[in-house]
């Protein structure tokens, strides 16, 4: 909680860099909502991959410089109103994805990006809803068009959008098969997905064995070593959604190597006659394009929330004070689904 009435913190980066640039900032007072916005009470804030690589400078939608504040996406109270607002209420629950600034107990927001929640959810799990399963339930729904009982592989699939994508699947009748290392495996298995072993087992040959013909979808996270590989593993008719290049970020794929993936996945693949397809998914270049698909989508999501159809995989509950540390496990690549900030401690 805030030390003192109407001071605040938030996590601040001073530069681009390691965890080492995050620092906790302490405000003598509460922003206030100019016209249109209402001022929001954040209770949770996501972290991922995606949060480090704005830390590093390697993503491509952020041209803030620092210091700014950090934080993909968040879920709070609505605490105060601007003028002219009106549709949304003082204490209505309220979600938002704005890229950056999500790691604060106070922020101030547009009341029209706002996406309404119901009441009671747990913080913790609402805010898993935002980036990681709109992210899984948007390329499981709107990017691919796939039938109960039909086969897919995820990467990465010990991860917050990767297990989003196995408990997602599930619920859709679909065969879900996770790769992912050793430390992962009950976690990906939990979610009743098929476990493959990427350090010590070919991913290829064990699709081979699991999905005979190949898989209907392929979800791929990893890069364009990793694209290549996964395209192989599609069934005629199958389609490859890449999202991410986390193995540039690793360090395991160099620029060019990732520009020849991009080369095959939105051009060269496409000219085969082989009936598979290939694309790239962006949730915020398609929640530009259709904002209104977003808001559905999550507010679809809380709803399953709600109805008790969705655990998402919590790995921890930290609070602000915590980031630093937080920051270096996600670059270590050790967390088994989500940690998740509790932004009122």
């Amino acid at each position: 909680m805030p030390i003192e009435e109407n001071m605040y913190k938030r996590v601040e980066l001073t530069a681009l860099g390691g965890p080492e640039v995050l620092r906790i900032v302490t405000e003598a007072s509460l922003p206030e909502p100019a016209p249109g916005q209402v001022r929001v009470r954040v209770l949770s804030a996501g972290t991922g991959f995606t949060d480090t690589i704005i830390r590093q400078g390697q993503y491509p939608g952020v041209k803030d410089k620092p210091p700014f504040t950090l934080g993909y996406d968040w879920f709070g109270v609505v605490d105060r109103l601007g003028e002219g607002v009106s549709s949304v209420e003082l204490g209505q629950c309220v979600a938002d994805m704005p890229v950056i600034g999500g790691y604060s107990q106070y922020l101030c927001v547009a009341a029209d990006q706002l996406v309404a929640a119901p009441s009671g959810l747990d913080p913790a799990e609402a805010v898993c809803m935002i980036l990681s399963y709109t992210t899984a339930y948007q390329m499981l729904t709107r990017e691919v068009h796939l039938q109960r009982g039909q086969r897919c592989l995820v990467h990465a699939a010990g991860g917050a959008v990767g297990s989003a994508l196995l408990e997602l699947g599930a619920l859709l009748g679909l065969e879900m098969i996770g790769t992912g290392s050793q430390a992962k495996k009950a976690l990906i298995e939990g979610f009743g997905a098929q476990f493959i072993d990427y350090r010590n087992e070919s991913v290829s040959e064990r699709v081979a064995q699991l999905a005979p013909g190949g898989v209907d979808a392929v979800f791929d996270t990893l890069g364009g070593q990793s694209w290549s590989v996964s395209y192989h593993c599609l069934r005629k008719g199958g389609r490859l959604v890449a999202f991410g290049a986390l193995q540039l970020t690793t360090g395991q794929e160099t620029v060019p190597q990732l520009l020849l993936g991009f080369s095959k996945l939105l051009l060269l693949w496409r000219l085969l006659p082989d009936g598979k397809s290939s694309s790239f998914y962006n949730i915020q270049t398609r929640r530009k394009r259709y904002p209104n698909d977003f808001k559905e989508d999550l507010a679809a999501l809380f709803q399953l929330l709600a109805d008790g159809k969705l655990h998402p995989a919590i790995a921890e509950c930290a609070s602000l004070d915590d980031i630093v540390e937080i920051h270096r496990r996600l670059d270590s690549g050790d967390i088994a689904g989500k940690v998740v900030l509790d932004c009122t401690r």
